[in-house]
């Protein structure tokens, strides 16, 4: 059996196989309630063969939100439709278990959808008055951020928690929290976004609090068994900034922390970064990032769109895991298509669709 596809537990959670469908956002939702579009595009990647599908970023608070079209799960509406898509998944077949990723923008918060221009919005415009650990825009034509207090941090912590009690309800199998890309919890960790002088900011230790207080308290919130992963920016990709060497630190905290595993991605900080693309461009990043933790299941992510690359990563132990992202959107049924390349079965294709094995694959599908 090629390792791409063995089981493998993320706490109490089992996945049928290494491949994750990483969260990526739709900018699509209503109020911050998923829409019949949630239900159709995550349904769809549910059925796909995937180990684990991770639903997009879910802000803890209105202000939290990367763009007004994001999803949330601050009240009873929200949770009562990210149950009722759940639900309306899990009853077509089959499906993935699914993860929810809770997030808070920070200083990336009130922007246009990608589509519209991605700019800064105005409070007038539709946007709100945001917030990061201190006073530095994102971009020079970006609103300045009002720095957090420690009674924010309070409160958004116990956002976090009472996000994750509503995740437990609404039916999800797992809970990432959102510590990558330049949002809130990544600008406490970057030197470059974080420049505070309280207990906060400054050492490495005090730049991971906030991060390690809400881990904490999500722990806390949910289920013992019930998987909380932790996705990470290995670096910055800038001089000064976060860097792979402060990330294998804080894994090890995270790991301390009790976390399920962590999934590493790269950059998002700022728009300084430098960035050489190649497929599996991150990949080093999760394999320093195991060797500090190697007892806690490590992702890694980053155009990796081929079969062969998948499973040279897991079969080398450079990650435990790989998540498939744009390559997935392109080809939905990529998990598919990789058992086919490399001689696997995958079980639990809808037997709707088993009419399309191709004759010379026979055993693609298991019945």
């Amino acid at each position: 059996m090629n390792p791409l596809f063995t089981p493998i537990a993320i706490d109490g959670l089992t996945l049928a196989n290494r491949i994750v469908i990483p969260p990526m956002d739709q900018y699509s939702a209503q109020d911050g309630s998923p829409t019949a579009w949630h239900s159709m595009h995550y349904g769809h990647l549910a059925l796909s063969g995937a180990g684990l599908l991770v639903v997009e970023a879910t802000a803890v608070e209105p202000a939290g939100r990367i763009s007004p079209y994001d999803l949330g799960l601050w009240d009873d509406t929200q949770e009562a439709a990210h149950k009722a898509m759940l639900q309306f998944i899990r009853q077509c077949g089959n499906a993935a278990p699914i993860a929810v990723q809770l997030g808070h923008s920070g200083r990336k918060g009130a922007t246009a959808r990608p589509w519209e221009g991605g700019g800064p919005l105005a409070p007038g415009q539709g946007g709100w008055e945001i917030y990061a650990p201190s006073p530095l825009p994102y971009a020079p034509d970006h609103q300045t951020p009002t720095a957090l207090s420690a009674a924010d941090l309070d409160r958004l912590t116990a956002a976090f928690a009472q996000a994750a009690h509503r995740a437990v309800r609404a039916g999800y199998n797992a809970i990432e929290l959102h510590v990558a890309h330049g949002y809130l919890m990544h600008q406490f960790l970057s030197p470059l976004s974080n420049r505070r002088t309280d207990a906060y900011g400054g050492s490495l230790e005090n730049r991971m609090r906030f991060p390690l207080a809400v881990l904490t308290a999500v722990r806390a919130a949910v289920p013992q068994g019930f998987p909380v992963g932790v996705r990470v920016s290995g670096t910055d990709f800038a001089p000064g900034g976060w860097d792979v060497e402060e990330c294998a630190v804080f894994a090890q905290a995270v790991a301390q922390g009790g976390a399920a595993y962590i999934h590493v991605s790269g950059g998002g900080l700022t728009p300084e970064q430098h960035i050489d693309l190649a497929p599996g461009y991150q990949v080093g990043l999760a394999a320093r990032v195991k060797a500090a933790v190697p007892g806690l299941p490590v992702i890694a992510v980053g155009l990796i769109t081929e079969a062969e690359l998948a499973s040279s990563i897991v079969v080398t132990g450079q990650a435990d895991m790989v998540a498939i992202g744009r390559g997935m959107l392109y080809d939905p049924r990529w998990p598919w298509h990789a058992a086919a390349t490399l001689g696997q079965t995958l079980p639990g294709a809808p037997r709707q669709y088993l009419r399309s094995r191709p004759h010379n694959v026979k055993e693609l599908f298991a019945d």
